[in-house]
């Protein structure tokens, strides 16, 4: 457990961060201790490198592939990271990413899932749109389970906003995919309501109503 003291400033440093342009309220500003559990703490090593692995993955396939859709969400992710860390240094918490180069991981597992996703991805254009998407998904995943163990407002906060990235980016890779190739997207690991209320289709024509997970 970490006793830290938090104070509005982070309220104000993730503003910038996603650009947000509403005031702190007076209660956002007032200083107040948190206690940060192991599982937070935990949370948010992981959430780095996860954000880094999507990051990673894009600037990979835009240079295999050229689609500009691949650079433009990895300057998002990059973003995305870079919120994270706002958070570890707030926290005192060591960066898991530091000194590591595009395709480094110190986890081992997002090291084995990046070499897997960007073999998958080099096969071909749509092989890599549903690799991007793939991700958001396990992204999306992940940060509601964050969610669900935080009671941190400065983590919730971050923690939110990656989320709503996450969805907009899954949009934009399912969207590519059918303009590209003609073929609509099945998701490989959110559940068809989920996925639907998500890509705005909720069982309409082009979204998914069942099948593989």
């Amino acid at each position: 457990m970490k006793n830290i003291l938090i104070t509005g400033l982070l309220i104000a440093v993730v503003g910038m961060v996603f650009g947000a342009v509403t005031p702190a309220s007076a209660e956002e500003m007032t200083v107040s201790v948190a206690y940060l559990s192991d599982g937070e703490e935990a949370g948010l090593i992981f959430m780095r490198e996860e954000e880094k692995l999507a990051h990673d993955v894009y600037v990979t396939l835009y240079a295999q592939w050229g689609l500009p859709l691949f650079q433009n969400i990895a300057d998002s992710e990059a973003t995305h990271t870079a919120a994270i860390k706002t958070l570890l240094d707030r926290y005192g918490i060591a960066d898991p990413a530091e000194g590591n180069d595009v395709g480094e991981f110190t986890n081992p597992d997002l090291q084995k899932l990046y070499d897997q996703l960007v073999e998958q991805g080099s096969r071909s254009l749509a092989d890599a749109l549903k690799v991007g998407a793939a991700i958001e998904e396990i992204d999306i995943l992940d940060l509601q389970t964050r969610l669900a163990q935080t009671a941190s407002a400065d983590i919730k906060l971050v923690y939110g906003n990656l989320l709503k990235g996450s969805q907009n980016n899954l949009r934009a890779f399912t969207s590519t995919l059918q303009r590209q190739t003609g073929e609509t997207y099945v998701p490989q690991y959110l559940d068809a309501t989920s996925y639907n209320s998500m890509s705005g289709t909720n069982g309409q024509r082009g979204g998914y109503r069942g099948g593989r997970k």
